[in-house]
């Protein structure tokens, strides 16, 4: 199983790029950095920055969306990141949710995001595609390489990643939903006449090395709301129940609604909503051993890549922890 470290580009970008060189140095090999350019600066920017402050981290959004920039700006910025640095971005993405919702705009079709991944790694990677109707390639692509790392939760998403993406982004460490989600992905990408042991499975997740399981759970409580979005997205098109599994879809009941001012960060009171239980499935709290018991799980569930969301009040100390015990125990 490999790491990442999730940052948000919180100003000065200095401390963002040496948050994932330390990570780097704790035995990380993915840097992700939130992608909303009204909440935090410009990613983009600093990921140029990270990559040269680096030796070989593995650097991208989780996730970026098919609205925020035209595809060929986006298939652009990846591939002059990869010319200058040697093939070291990876782009996650989703429909949007922050980045699209705090402008006035909804999340981008699940039809958009399928052709916004296709003409992105075509792009980038090199090779004509037909762009608003127009082929395009970017003359001075050579050897690039872009994974698409897709996120999803409904079956309709998740069967796009089987049949389209590299790799697959689940933002929840909930043991049974990701059995869920990675069978679904696997299902199709049979279908589709794929290797699914060809494409990443990923989960994103906060983490919380500690002792003081109600401290941790407080601070970790905003991960609930911002998976509750998408979850009110899921519930809004299916329903309560049926396809998508109640662990996802019943403790949304009593959101009323979300306050992106406070995107995840601890003590955002629009989720106050979140029980304790499911901040548990959700998250990884405890000392760690109780990590390393939940990730030797998912590893065995068929997660290969666990992305670490680190926005809390302990930042470095959970960062070491994984450097010193997590990581080379799992």
């Amino acid at each position: 199983m490999d790491f990442g470290i999730v940052l948000q580009t919180d100003p000065p970008a200095r401390d963002v790029v040496e948050g994932l060189r330390a990570a780097e140095d704790c035995g990380f090999r993915y840097g992700w950095t939130f992608d909303s350019c009204v909440l935090w600066q410009e990613p983009f920017v600093i990921y140029s920055q990270v990559l040269a402050a680096t030796r070989d981290l593995i650097i991208g959004p989780m996730v970026t969306n098919p609205s925020t920039r035209d595809w060929s700006v986006t298939a652009s910025l990846f591939a002059t990141l990869n010319d200058m640095f040697g093939n070291r971005t990876v782009c996650g993405i989703g429909r949007g949710d922050s980045a699209r919702r705090v402008i006035g705009q909804k999340p981008a079709s699940l039809s958009t995001l399928g052709t916004a991944m296709h003409v992105i790694k075509e792009l980038a990677e090199g090779r004509e595609v037909e762009h608003h109707g127009t082929p395009v390639q970017i003359p001075w692509v050579r050897n690039g390489k872009l994974e698409i790392w897709m996120a999803a939760y409904g079956p309709r998403a998740l069967k796009m990643v089987g049949e389209q993406a590299d790799g697959f982004i689940l933002q929840t460490a909930d043991p049974d939903i990701a059995r869920w989600t990675i069978g679904s992905v696997r299902e199709a990408a049979v279908a589709a006449g794929r290797d699914p042991s060809a494409i990443t499975m990923c989960v994103a997740a906060p983490a919380y090395v500690g002792t003081d399981l109600s401290h941790q759970r407080d601070q970790l409580r905003w991960f609930g709301g911002m998976v509750g979005n998408h979850v009110a997205d899921l519930v809004a098109r299916y329903g309560d129940s049926g396809v998508v599994p109640k662990a996802l879809t019943d403790y949304i009941k009593d959101r009323e609604g979300y306050d992106y001012s406070h995107h995840g960060k601890a003590g955002n009171r629009s989720t106050d909503f979140v029980p304790d239980a499911i901040v548990d499935r959700f998250c990884l709290v405890g000392p760690e051993s109780a990590h390393i018991e939940r990730l030797q799980e998912l590893k065995e569930i068929g997660v290969d890549n666990f992305a670490l969301y680190l926005m809390h009040d302990e930042k470095d100390k959970t960062r070491d922890a994984y450097g010193s015990s997590v990581i080379p125990a799992v």
